[in-house]
């Protein structure tokens, strides 16, 4: 399935329908009035967040949606039917705009999530609504109001719990394929990964989620690469793993350019726990694995994990501190309980009784 992160669609609510212009005509009843009924509201366009979507692919194939309009009223004081509203489905974690692109409507985090889009139009009033001691027999009806009319941006930011960083041919994709059951392309050339990559991680008879995003490189932060149109899918996550080619002379470096890229492009971002590993061990000596984990620890200031995603060495530790910080994260995030007024105390939490 092809990922698509962006579109741009077109949303028509329907018209309210008219209200009727009728009146009573039956035998024996010469004056039986009006008896013209309201129309029916216009439908709607309601977007729903779901969890079995992953990509706005389908918005490529169509991009207007036209909800019908509500049935105009009838005789005999008989509504016309509203029409029938128009779901949108989007994937968990997608943001709405304005058409202007910077104007957030919704932004959907959690699964069930719903807003109204286009609001249909309210149905006009039968002339049986206009009688009065003055005009019994009133020949008006209102017509439906329009529906609401817009087009709005659609930007999915992908809801992970780690996120896979580092330049282009650092083993990302090779690491993803090790610890999860996702099939991503691999090969020994910068760019493989065009598209971001989610995968299953389990350990300790857990589970999270991890997504590998195309390699970053220098000016990222101001698009180069395509580099702001990934960054974006893990200012979400709750940790960050910082994956180095160990065969590369400057692994200070290497983690450096990365780290600049983030904190020009977000605080946020920048400001998220980061855990660092030196990958491709296995090509290397010992001497070296020591000597280029010694150099990559100093440059940023905190201890180095030592792995190789191809073999899968020393992996097991490192995703296990994934998931510790993981866990940290999600405590931290769940909502405290609600106190209960009617709620009794518990018999523990009583004070004791004042001796006599």
């Amino acid at each position: 399935m092809q990922f698509i992160d962006e579109a741009k669609i077109y949303l028509k609510a329907g018209n309210g329908g008219a209200g009727a212009v009728s009146f009573r005509r039956e035998k024996f009843i010469p004056m039986g009035g009006p008896d013209g009924g309201n129309g029916g509201r216009g439908g709607s366009i309601i977007a729903r967040a779901v969890g079995s979507l992953n990509t706005l692919i389908d918005f490529r194939y169509q991009q207007h949606f036209k909800a019908r309009i509500g049935m105009h009223g009838s005789g005999r004081q008989r509504a016309g039917e509203a029409a029938e509203d128009i779901i949108i489905q989007v994937p968990v974690g997608t943001q709405i705009f304005e058409e202007d692109g910077e104007t957030l409507i919704a932004d959907f985090t959690r699964e069930g999530d719903e807003v109204v889009l286009a609001k249909g139009g309210m149905g006009g009033l039968g002339n049986m609504n206009f009688k009065s001691s003055t005009n019994q027999a009133p020949r008006y009806a209102q017509p439906g109001t329009e529906g609401e009319e817009r087009w709005v941006w659609l930007r999915l930011k992908l809801l992970c719990d780690a996120g896979l960083l580092g330049l282009p041919n650092a083993g990302k994709s090779t690491f993803l394929a090790a610890t999860s059951r996702a099939k991503p392309k691999i090969a020994d050339y910068p760019f493989t990964t065009l598209k971001p990559q989610l995968g299953v991680v389990h350990v300790n008879d857990r589970e999270f989620v991890l997504a590998d995003i195309p390699g970053l490189i220098e000016g990222a932060h101001e698009g180069a690469g395509l580099g702001t149109r990934f960054l974006k899918h893990i200012e979400r996550c709750r940790v960050l793993l910082h994956l180095i080619d160990g065969t590369q002379e400057d692994v200070a470096g290497a983690y450096r350019t990365i780290r600049h890229e983030l904190e020009s492009y977000s605080t946020l971002l920048a400001d998220k726990t980061e855990i660092i590993a030196l990958n491709k061990i296995d090509a290397l000596s010992e001497e070296e694995v020591t000597e280029r984990r010694a150099a990559l620890a100093e440059a940023a200031g905190r201890p180095v994990h030592a792995i190789s995603g191809a073999t899968g060495m020393h992996l097991e530790p490192l995703l296990r501190d994934l998931l510790a910080i993981i866990d940290e994260a999600r405590a931290a995030e769940a909502p405290a309980p609600d106190d209960d007024p009617f709620s009794l105390p518990d018999a523990n939490d009583l004070p004791a009784p004042a001796a006599e």
